[in-house]
């Protein structure tokens, strides 16, 4: 029998993925995660941390490499939490969040053949058109970066593979300002010090959109801030001072003041118009959330006939999509801000079927049904947690000939497709969209049909 202790060191097989991207192995039937390891591969491993049923290890000997093994291109990967598939192809990669999804599905869904594949990205690199960084002083001074994994210590990160050149430029300006001024970094433990956050938006135009979120109403300097930013990047719009003084993990308050130019993006996506303010939600990655917006519109099946119900709208992106093709869109968001910019750009790209609630999914899903709307589809692209349990059967109870499903969470998705199989919705077709190279994250579509 194996020595199921700390520090024990084991040769063991990977045999697949956490949702986390870590490998999984087996040790006499208990489960062993290993980062950085690659199916197929057999490792030495020295068990880090132990738990009855399972293990943490670390891989200290690759004894059987895989043909899908790279070369790590991030002299931060392994250190930063932002990645964890950069150690293999992205074809391997692809593969992984395949069977993530086809997983859930079947283990916790209990369904099966659904699944037709992850649509990959053209491109791996660069596609985040929003940073946040955590802004702390470490013990090699000061960071302006990603949290280490699974912690919250804050790594200094000159650059991103996975962002844009301009805000690597625009980082390195703040950065740099912060030192020359001698402008304090917030302390979470002490609640003190002033900057807490460097935040900045991209978008296809090139232009860039930047955020200070300070623990005041002020900064010092302003003026010069916004010289050293305009310096690093030409295509900058706007600069804003963000006010969060709470103890929260929350990075955004709730007060803005603009320091320089405008407070918005426009950004386009599907063919229509955008306007992107600093705490506005929008996929981070364009080129793919068009694809994923394609595949929602071709399972939603509209012939212009439609009423259709859009749950978790957020700014209005789908919703607007779908109106283009739909007779009636009625969308539903609980943030008041996002309602209102989704009713702005319903008038900016002059469309007058869809319109817009603000409320809880369930709670708007239950007044429309008592108001007599009976939509032929509903859409819902909740967070990452799902539905919650009660709007499964205020949907159900609505009685559409099909529900669309988009999620980012494929072990809650998995669990909402049983439950509203329950109540007479089957799941019949997937989709997965891979919005985030390069990180574990992945966005699935599902489409499901009344039961006859």
């Amino acid at each position: 029998m194996a020595d199921w202790r700390k520090n024990t060191v084991h040769t063991l097989e990977i045999t697949g993925y956490t949702a986390e991207g870590m490998g999984v192995a087996r040790l006499e039937g208990r489960v062993v995660f290993i980062p950085g390891t690659i199916r197929g591969e057999q490792w030495r491993v020295r068990l880090v941390k132990v738990n009855r049923n399972m293990a943490w290890g670390k891989g200290e000997e690759l004894l059987r490499p895989s043909a899908q093994r790279i070369q790590a291109d991030c002299p931060l990967y392994g250190r930063c939490g932002g990645c964890q598939f950069r150690h293999m192809t992205y074809e391997e990669e692809l593969r992984a969040k395949e069977g993530r999804i086809r997983d859930a599905l079947t283990r916790l869904g209990g369904i099966d053949g659904i699944l037709s594949g992850v649509i990959g990205a053209d491109h791996t690199e660069r596609y985040r058109n929003k940073v946040q960084f955590p802004v702390s002083a470490e013990k090699n001074g000061l960071a302006v970066g990603y949290y280490r994994a699974r912690s919250h210590q804050v790594l200094d990160a000159p650059d991103c593979l996975l962002q844009p050149p301009a805000v690597t430029r625009l980082r390195a300006a703040f950065r740099a300002w912060m030192e020359e001024f001698q402008v304090p970094p917030y302390e979470e433990k002490t609640g003190e010090g002033l900057v807490r956050h460097l935040y900045v938006r991209t978008n296809r135009a090139g232009e860039s959109l930047v955020c200070a979120v300070v623990n005041g109403d002020s900064l010092p300097e302003e003026g010069s801030l916004t010289e050293w930013l305009r310096r690093a990047d030409p295509g900058l719009a706007g600069v804003v001072l963000n006010t969060n003084t709470r103890d929260t993990n929350v990075i955004l308050g709730e007060q803005y003041r603009t320091l320089w130019g405008r407070d918005w993006l426009e950004e386009e996506l599907c063919g229509l118009s955008f306007r992107l303010s600093v705490p506005s939600f929008f996929q981070i990655n364009r080129a793919q959330t068009e694809k994923l917006y394609q595949i929602a519109l071709e399972f939603a099946g509209l012939t212009g006939t439609e009423t259709v119900l859009d749950l978790y709208c957020g700014i209005g992106t789908i919703s607007l999509a779908l109106a283009r093709r739909a007779k009636r869109v009625i969308g539903a968001e609980i943030v008041p801000q996002a309602v209102e910019d989704a009713r702005a750009n319903a008038r900016r790209n002059a469309l007058t079927n869809a319109e817009f609630f603000c409320g809880d999914a369930g709670a708007v899903a239950e007044k429309l049904a008592r108001e007599g709307v009976s939509p032929q589809v509903i859409c819902v692209d909740p967070p990452r947690k799902g539905l919650a349990p009660e709007v499964p059967a205020v949907l159900a109870g609505m009685g559409p000939e099909r529900i669309v499903y988009v999620s980012c969470d494929p072990a809650t998705l998995a669990r909402d497709v049983k439950r509203l199989g329950e109540l007479g919705y089957q799941a019949v077709r997937a989709r997965g969209v891979d919005l985030f190279p390069r990180t574990a994250h992945v966005e699935t579509v599902a489409l499901l049909e009344k039961k006859e």
